[in-house]
């Protein structure tokens, strides 16, 4: 049997399908299984235990070249992305991303049973239209996770484990000690792990509080605190570490993802906006405390009992908007709230 998962992005919905890839390896073990993925997130899924093959799209550098004298080349790279989507006959092809762009993968892609959520998704985009195989649609107020494990459900898939299997090798955690001792941390020493940085203004948190934040912390608990992030987060979070009185180290843009993986699972906890690597040190098993503005934790935010969302309690919040005038939710949220939740991850009884 051979079987196409469409999930493309963005890095934590790729995170979100991981419990599903795994039930769908356990349900059909002999079956060859494909995972279509954006580049961005591809890290997450390439070397992955229970998958074999995998095909990455560059779809944000295509579009981009469209407008560039790169086209023609950009042009052979998607020729040759789409044969090779089509070179195989899929037996089953599941789109977990449900919008229009994997649509449109579905409807390329050669395959017996197209399946995916029917009319009633929110921003599904119309992308029922391009399955033969719908699956009633569920409430948006259902986990992300959840959500991906019901869809497999329907399909006779037993889903009574949510297991991550991160393809984080030997090579990686080796890599990221090497680095935390080329900046003066051992390997015996605490580390707390703070990712200030998200792509949404409405999820983002005072620098300074940041900053405070992480001040409070070292005197606490006498941990290091290393910064994470992308490489476009970088000049953001040396702000940050400018208005801390201790030391901090600054990792954005030095890791792969499954270097921060790996990171993250010698962290005590991570505090974190609500962006992929949240999603990514719920995956170690890391204890996450979770910043949460605008945005709605119960759907998206880090799945399991042992981590703590923290929020300023405004009516207006969740409202799922980019921007705000005031964005009050994440403004009233206060040093003193954070580092409550911090205690209670660390089991100090205050």
């Amino acid at each position: 049997m051979n079987i196409l998962i469409v999930k493309m992005s963005a890095i934590g919905d790729v995170i979100h399908t991981l419990p599903a890839l795994n039930a769908l390896r356990a349900h059909f073990p002999d079956a060859r299984i494909t995972w279509l993925v954006e580049e961005a997130a591809a890290d997450i899924v390439i070397e992955h235990p229970s998958v074999d093959n995998v095909i990455v799209s560059k779809r944000k550098r295509w579009i981009k070249a469209l407008f560039s004298s790169s086209f023609p080349r950009a042009l052979v790279k998607i020729l040759s992305f789409i044969r090779a989507l089509r070179e195989t006959r899929y037996d089953m092809i599941i789109d977990f991303q449900g919008l229009l762009k994997s649509g449109v993968i579905v409807m390329l892609a050669k395959g017996k049973k197209k399946i995916g959520f029917d009319k009633g998704m929110e921003h599904a985009e119309y992308s029922h239209l391009f399955y033969n195989h719908r699956i009633a649609p569920v409430s948006m107020e259902i986990h992300a996770l959840k959500r991906g494990l019901m869809m497999i459900e329907s399909l006779g898939v037993k889903t009574d484990k949510v297991e991550y299997k991160l393809p984080v090798t030997p090579g990686d955690r080796g890599a990221v000690l090497a680095l935390l001792q080329k900046n003066g941390i051992t390997a015996e020493k605490k580390i707390i792990c703070i990712n200030p940085q998200a792509t949404w203004e409405t999820k983002l948190w005072d620098n300074k509080k940041f900053a405070d934040l992480s001040d409070r912390i070292q005197e606490r608990y006498g941990a290091r605190i290393v910064f994470t992030g992308g490489p476009e987060d970088r000049p953001v979070i040396d702000t940050i570490i400018s208005m801390t009185n201790k030391a901090c180290i600054n990792l954005a843009g030095f890791t792969t993802l499954k270097m921060l993986a790996a990171l993250y699972e010698q962290a005590e906890v991570l505090v974190t906006t609500d962006t992929g690597p949240m999603h990514l040190g719920a995956a170690t098993g890391t204890r996450v405390v979770a910043i949460f503005g605008s945005t709605a934790p119960w759907r998206t935010g880090p799945y399991g009992s042992n981590h703590v969302v923290v929020r300023s309690g405004q009516k207006c919040s969740p409202c799922f908007k980019r921007e705000c005038e005031h964005s009050r939710c994440m403004h009233d949220i206060s040093v003193d709230q954070v580092i409550s939740a911090v205690d209670k991850q660390m089991g100090l009884k205050l």
